[in-house]
């Protein structure tokens, strides 16, 4: 399970991701996220999420009748989610790239370094 510190900012971004494929609702939006290996997100931390998505004007909502149970609430994209998705699939290239060189074993700046106390 990902620790929920790690998941903060990461997993709106992946919620817009999913919403921007197609029109979905919030229960779709939990299964689809498990598929892709967030098990450990519950429905009452993506609710809030799509609210404040919904306030900041990042996806548009609707009431649509469901074939079973009550009305759903289902989300699309807007113009202003689409440019945060593109921000932020630049912001997590460069914070991906930046932790994956961090965390490669026996990169040379990491062996000049052992070097360098070995010398001493």
């Amino acid at each position: 399970m990902i620790p929920s510190q790690m998941l903060k900012g990461i997993i709106e971004g992946c919620i817009l991701k999913v919403i921007s494929r197609r029109e979905t609702y919030g229960y779709e939006i939990s299964e689809e996220l498990k598929e892709y290996g967030f098990s450990g997100i519950s429905e009452g931390t993506i609710y809030p999420l799509l609210l404040r998505l919904e306030k900041n004007g990042l996806v548009l909502t609707e009431y649509k009748n469901s074939p079973v149970g009550p009305k759903r609430k289902y989300y699309t994209i807007s113009p202003e989610g689409l440019e945060f998705i593109a921000q932020f699939c630049g912001n997590w290239k460069e914070l991906s790239d930046a932790v994956n060189e961090v965390l490669k074993e026996g990169k040379e700046h990491g062996q000049e370094n052992e070097r360098a106390e070995q010398a001493e």
